[in-house]
């Protein structure tokens, strides 16, 4: 019976409307797990590492102020506006800016997400078993049959034992029912009369497969990446580099105690200065070999160092030898030369007779010919001039060239080599205030040029002077050029995750390698036991011989992992007597490759 309504109309029921999920499931749930899984993808940690790279490459082509902060900021003086843009999206101090550390950060994430349910996959994929041999064996890309003599669980043990370092397993199943008939020359007839018919007995498959390492290679690799990651990182916060310039005369030394023992000191986010290694060492002395085209071979210096700061006499430090690439390693630091240069030493004789004697350092400005520029600032003695402005008024100032080979282009002093075989400098004297009491940070290489504009160092002399030579001013102020010294820039580093860096590379080589050299392969092998009838004549009666045809298929899981031309000996191999290796199969009855 329809229920019906007043006018007699039949009433539908209509289904009742479908929940709509929770704002929260629609707004913020599914969103999120989106953006989880398109992060934690491979494709999205590829176009990451990408951007790392492209993200470095403004680190090392322009300047960065962790590493050089004066020619950064001449650099963005340079450049004017666009300079000061650049340095506003921080492409001066790019492994410390913010975009950079997203993408590092970010591809940290993607590759853990990435990883790790693959390592999972990868771990159950280990208890599982062989795949089962396909239904029809003929399809698969290599495939072969042979017709051997014996019983399917004897052949089937006889190609498991061959199957050495392969993960195999072996089945037995009943065969389907089949009224074709096998003779003895191997061709199918369905009424030949006589021949092999298939026996009744199971059917029995072995399943093999190999490469499991491919898989476990392709996660060392990424997991030694993340790995590498976390290093560098490490090494970032913890770490720290300090460079100072010494003079290798063996009084000279340096020890790490403090950060205002260097010249340029930059730290990790984590290291305050407080707890440096302590050690101690000085620079005996330095010799520089050079090619015929002014390059430069080979740097070394001989060290005395100590590990501790204690008082002892340098007399009893160890001795080592500092060359290219081969650091002075002590108290987990390391010890670098990286460059080096003349230090002309001058004396300054005042009118009193009281002398005051600089090896001030010059820095090269032609590297293949190591003509260098510096400058030296003098007091005068104390109680010469009383009076302090006129003390100011009669300081010593000196600006110039060295040059270890002199050569002349008139009076212009030019250098010809970089081996000191004739030193010359070419200096210009300065007398009045030299800023030494104005209390304001000066450029040790050269003299302020604000107060040469203001008249307050005027110029005396220009000369050029070779060893042993002097000039002598008009008021009997005398200044010399004594000699020289070599100095040397050496670089102290710390770096506590320097050994995980090393076996993270080492560990991702690896894995490359085995990704790249295992084959993931699998065969089967299906061997059904059929009886063959072999007719006798009038002495001898009909007998039957127990026999087994075997099919071969073999898959490649990789597009490297081809089997080229060897499958059929490798299928021939699996069926061979290790008791009989000259044994072969008795015939083969079909072949595809």
């Amino acid at each position: 019976m329809t229920d019906t309504d007043i006018a007699g109309a039949p009433q539908i029921d209509t289904p009742p409307e479908p929940s709509r999920p929770h704002w929260a499931l629609r707004r913020l749930w599914w969103p999120a797990r989106n953006l989880w899984r398109s992060l934690t993808s491979m494709r999205t940690a590829l176009v990451l590492l990408f951007l790392l790279a492209l993200a470095a490459i403004p680190g090392a082509l322009l300047p960065q102020r962790e590493l050089n902060e004066q020619k950064t900021l001449a650099y963005i003086a340079d450049h004017g506006t666009l300079g000061e843009w650049m340095d506003r999206v921080q492409l001066f101090d790019v492994f410390s800016s913010t975009w950079f550390t997203a993408i590092y950060v970010l591809l940290f994430v993607s590759l853990v997400g990435c990883l790790t349910p693959r390592m999972i996959e990868h771990f159950h994929s280990l208890r599982t078993k062989p795949v089962a041999a396909p239904r029809n064996l003929k399809r698969l890309p290599r495939h072969v049959v042979y017709e051997v003599d014996g019983d399917p669980e004897d052949i089937a043990a006889r190609i498991s034992g061959n199957l050495r370092g392969w993960r195999r397993v072996i089945s037995i199943r009943p065969s389907a029912s089949s009224g074709a008939t096998r003779s003895a020359g191997g061709n199918a007839s369905a009424a030949s009369g006589g021949g092999a018919t298939r026996s009744a007995g199971g059917v029995v498959e072995v399943s093999a497969e190999k490469g499991y390492l491919r898989e476990f290679g392709n996660l060392v690799f990424h997991f030694a990446l993340l790995a590498l990651l976390v290093s560098i990182a490490v090494g970032k916060l913890y770490g720290y580099e300090g460079t100072r310039s010494l003079v290798a005369d063996g009084e000279q030394g340096l020890c790490n105690t403090s950060t205002a023992v260097y010249d340029s000191f930059r730290a990790g986010n984590l290291v305050d200065g407080t707890d440096l290694s302590p050690f101690c060492f000085r620079i005996d002395s330095f010799d520089a070999t050079f090619l015929p085209s002014g390059q430069p071979d080979m740097y070394t210096a001989d060290v005395r160092y100590t590990e501790g700061v204690t008082q002892t006499d340098p007399s009893t430090w160890q001795t080592t030898t500092i060359r290219v690439n081969e650091p002075l390693r002590i108290a987990g630091d390391r010890v670098y030369v990286l460059g080096n240069g003349f230090a002309p030493t001058f004396t300054v004789t005042f009118p009193n007779g009281e002398k005051r004697t600089q090896t001030v350092l010059f820095v090269p400005d032609e590297l293949q010919t190591m003509l260098s520029s510096g400058a030296a600032r003098f007091d005068t003695p104390a109680g010469l001039y009383p009076n302090e402005d006129e003390r100011r008024k009669h300081q010593i100032a000196l600006e110039g060239l060295f040059a270890p080979t002199a050569s002349f282009q008139g009076t212009l002093l030019q250098s010809s080599g970089p081996e000191p075989k004739d030193p010359y400098v070419a200096i210009r004297i300065y007398e009045g205030d030299t800023g030494l009491d104005t209390g304001k940070p000066q450029n040790v290489y050269s003299l302020d040029q604000t107060l040469v504009d203001q008249g307050r160092l005027t110029r005396q002399a220009q000369v050029n002077l070779a060893m042993g030579q002097s000039k002598t001013l008009p008021d009997g102020t005398v200044v010399s050029f004594d000699g020289y010294q070599r100095w040397v820039s050496v670089q102290v580093s710390h770096d506590p995750a320097q050994v995980w860096v090393l076996v993270s590379a080492i560990a991702m080589l690896g894995g490359l390698l085995v990704s790249l050299l295992i084959r993931r392969r699998r065969i089967w092998a299906r061997l059904t036991p059929v009886t063959a009838q072999i007719s006798g004549d009038a002495d001898s009666p009909n007998t039957t011989e127990r026999r087994t045809v075997v099919e071969i298929a073999g898959l490649a899981r990789t597009d490297q992992a081809g089997w080229g031309e060897g499958f059929e000996e490798q299928a021939a191999g699996l069926l061979t007597d290790p008791d009989d290796p000259a044994g072969r199969p008795r015939k083969r009855l079909t072949r595809r490759l």
